[in-house]
C-alpha cells in the first residue's frame, strides 16, 4: 500500500478525543474539519508549567535514499507511549515545495505517520499562506514607499534587503527586476524571492514567546536605509501591526494525531539546510506543559538541524533535550562510503566501515554540545541482520545505545526497543546542553566555530560580499545575533559531492543575510540559494484527484 492509501485505511478519532488525551477540554479547541485543530496560546505560555522531557531526533547527513528521520520521530512517540509514558510528537509543517518537488510530504510513511496526511501535507491550517501574506505585505510596503516618495529622502531602493516568499519551488524568481512598465507600476530594482520556510517572518514566529513578541520581532526587521544610511526597520513603515495581524491564527499550535492515536503537535519550520528548520517554540512549549515526553526533530542532519536547534531555539526559549537520537541507516552509511544510489541494496562491509565515519562526526558533534546520543538505525527491507549487527557493535564501541528500529513496518511496536534506549539514557542525563560559541564573540568567529568544530573545515573564506554584510552588521550594532548557517544538506562542507566525514577543506562564505527580527544572522556557504528549484522529475506529475475530490499520488 501507498503511505496515502495505509493512512486512509486507518479509521482516525475525533480531534476532541485527541485533546483529551492531553487534558484539553474540547471547547478549548479551534477545529479545522473533523481531525485538526489550534490549541490556546495558554499552553505555550512562558510561565506555563514543564512536565515533560524533550526528546531531540536528528540525524547523520541526508542521502537520496533517504533516511526516515520522521518516521523514527512519529515511530518513537507512538513507542513510549505502548511502554507507558505520556508522549506527544512536536513537528514541523511541511512545505509545498518538497510535496511538490523532489523530497515529498513530511509526514512520516509506512505505519508511522501523522494524518490526516493529504491535510497536513496541502495548506493544512493555512499557516503558510498567512507567512506568505504577512511577508508580502511588508514587500508591497516598501515598493510603496519608494513609488510615493521618490524623492523624499526616504528609503534608498537600492539598499533595499527585503525579498518576496512564496511556497513552491521556482527558481525563475530568485532574482528578478520589479517595476517595470513605466511609472505607474511603480520603481524598477533588482528584487527576489526566497521559499516561505526561509522568510523572516516564519522564523520570528518559530522563536517568538506570545503575540505581543512576535510584533516586537516583525517591527525589528531591516528592511534597509535611507539615502543619508539611516537603518529602517518595519516599525518605520508602521507596517509591523498589519503583519501581525494576519497571523493571530498561525501562531497557533496545530494539533493532529499518528496513525496509532498519539497526540502530534504541528507547527511551522521546516528547511534547516537554509533556515531556522525546527517547529516553533510555542509548540514545544505546549508539549512539555500537556505531555511526560516530548518526541520533537531538527531537519536534515545534526550538523544543520541539530546545531541550529540548540543554539537558535534552545538558547532563546531556555530549553534543553535530556537525549538526541540521531537517525542512520545502512544504506545510508555505504552511501557516505562511496556506493552509488542503485547499488544501496547490496550488501558491502567495506563501504559500510568508510561511511561510519560520517556518523560517528555526528556523534562527537552531539557530544561536543554536552548531550548524549542513542543512534536510532532505521531498517530498510534490503538490510541484513550481520550489517546492523555491525553497526550496533561500531555504536557500543564509541559507548553509545543503538536500537533497530521497524516503525515504517510495524508502527510503534518496531520503535519500542529504540523508545527503552531513550528512557534509559534520559535517566542518565545529568546536564544542560552548553553553546559552542558566547554571543559576544564576533561574527566571524562564531562562523568559524561552527565550521571547524561541527563541520570538520580547515578555515574560512569570506568573499566581498559577505565581507561588506560583516561591516553592516557591525554598523547596525547586531554582532551579538546568532549564526544560522545557510549550507548544503548534502555533506559537512560547503560542496554537496564531497561525502563521508570531509576534512582540511576551506567554507566558503559568500553573504550574509540579516535577520534582525527573527534574532540573528544567515551565513550563506557555497552556491546554496534559499529558493530551490524544481527537479527533472517533479513530485507532482504524480499527484492528481478523482471525481469525488480524492486525492491521489502523494508521498
Amino acid at each position: 500500500m501507498s503511505d496515502l492509501a495505509l493512512a486512509r485505511s486507518v479509521t482516525l478519532q475525533p480531534i476532541a478525543a485527541i485533546a483529551e488525551r492531553l487534558g484539553v477540554a474540547a471547547e478549548e479547541l479551534e477545529p479545522y474539519g473533523r481531525y485538526a485543530a489550534k490549541l490556546p496560546l495558554r499552553f505555550s505560555a512562558p510561565d506555563a508549567p514543564r512536565r515533560g522531557r524533550l526528546i531531540l531526533v536528528s540525524a547523520m547527513t541526508p542521502t537520496p535514499a533517504g533516511e526516515g528521520k520522521t518516521t523514527v520521530t512519529i515511530g518513537l512517540a507512538d513507542a513510549l507511549n505502548r511502554i507507558g509514558r505520556r508522549a506527544v510528537a512536536v513537528l514541523r509543517e511541511p512545505s509545498l515545495g518538497p510535496v511538490f518537488g523532489l523530497k515529498g510530504g513530511a509526514t512520516g510513511g509506512g505505519r508511522s505517520q501523522v494524518a490526516p496526511m493529504d491535510l497536513i501535507n496541502l495548506h493544512f491550517t493555512g499557516d503558510f499562506a498567512a507567512v506568505t501574506a504577512a511577508h508580502n505585505l511588508l514587500a508591497a510596503v516598501v515598493d510603496n514607499d519608494l513609488y510615493q516618495r521618490p524623492q523624499g529622502g526616504g528609503l534608498d531602493g537600492t539598499s533595499v534587503r527585503w525579498k518576496r516568499v512564496l511556497d513552491v519551488n521556482d527558481r525563475a524568481l530568485r532574482q528578478i527586476v520589479v517595476g517595470l512598465g513605466g511609472r505607474t507600476n511603480g520603481i524598477p530594482r533588482e528584487a527576489g524571492f526566497d521559499i516561505t520556510a526561509a522568510s523572516e517572518v516564519m522564523a520570528a514566529m518559530c522563536l517568538c514567546d506570545a503575540l505581543p513578541d512576535l510584533k516586537e520581532k516583525l517591527g525589528g526587521i531591516f528592511v534597509g536605509r535611507t539615502r543619508d544610511k539611516r537603518p529602517l526597520y518595519a516599525r518605520d513603515f508602521k507596517a509591523h501591526g498589519a503583519m501581525t495581524a494576519l497571523l493571530t491564527d498561525a501562531i497557533k499550535p496545530n494539533l493532529a494525531q499518528t496513525l496509532e492515536g498519539t497526540p502530534a503537535i504541528i507547527h511551522l519550520g521546516p528547511f534547516a539546510n537554509i533556515a531556522q528548520g525546527t517547529n516553533s517554540i510555542l509548540a514545544t512549549r505546549a508539549g512539555l506543559h500537556l505531555s511526560d515526553d516530548v518526541v520533537t526533530e531538527a531537519g536534515f542532519g545534526f550538523d544543520l538541524g541539530g546545531e541550529k536547534f540548540l543554539h537558535l531555539k534552545c538558547r532563546a526559549a531556555g530549553l534543553s533535550p535530556a537525549v538526541v537520537v540521531i537517525v542512520a541507516t545502512a544504506r545510508g552509511l555505504k552511501y557516505q562510503g562511496g556506493v552509488a544510489l542503485e547499488a544501496l541494496r547490496a550488501p558491502d562491509a567495506a563501504a559500510l566501515e568508510r561511511g561510519f565515519d560520517n556518523l560517528e562526526k555526528h556523534l562527537e558533534n552531539v557530544r561536543a554540545l554536552g548531550l548524549e546520543p542513542v543512534v536510532a538505525i532505521n531498517r530498510f527491507t534490503s538490510d541484513t541482520d550481520e550489517e546492523l549487527n555491525w553497526i550496533q557493535e561500531r555504536c557500543a564501541a564509541l559507548g553509545v545505545a543503538a536500537a533497530v528500529t521497524e516503525a515504517w513496518a510495524r508502527g510503534g511496536a518496531g520503535a519500542e526497543a529504540l523508545a527503552y534506549a531513550v528512557v534509559a539514557a534520559a535517566a542518565r542525563a545529568t546536564g544542560e546542553w552548553r553553546p559552542l560559541y558566547s554571543l559576544d564573540d564576533p561574527i566571524e568567529r562564531k562562523i568559524e566555530i561552527v565550521a571547524t568544530r561541527l563541520y570538520g573545515a580547515g578555515d574560512i573564506q569570506f568573499l566581498p560580499k559577505a565581507l561588506a554584510d560583516l561591516r553592516l552588521i557591525a554598523e547596525l550594532g547586531l554582532t551579538r545575533l546568532p549564526i544560522c548557517m545557510a549550507k548544503t544538506e548534502k555533506s559537512f562542507s560547503d560542496d554537496p559531492k564531497r561525502r563521508g566525514r570531509p576534512t582540511g577543506f576551506t567554507l566558503t562564505i559568500r553573504e550574509i543575510e540579516i535577520a534582525a527580527g527573527a534574532g540573528f544572522v544567515i551565513p550563506i556557504a557555497g552556491d546554496v540559494v534559499r529558493m530551490p528549484g524544481l527537479p527533472a522529475a517533479p513530485a507532482f506529475e504524480r499527484i492528481d484527484v478523482d471525481a469525488e475530490g480524492r486525492i491521489t499520488g502523494l508521498t
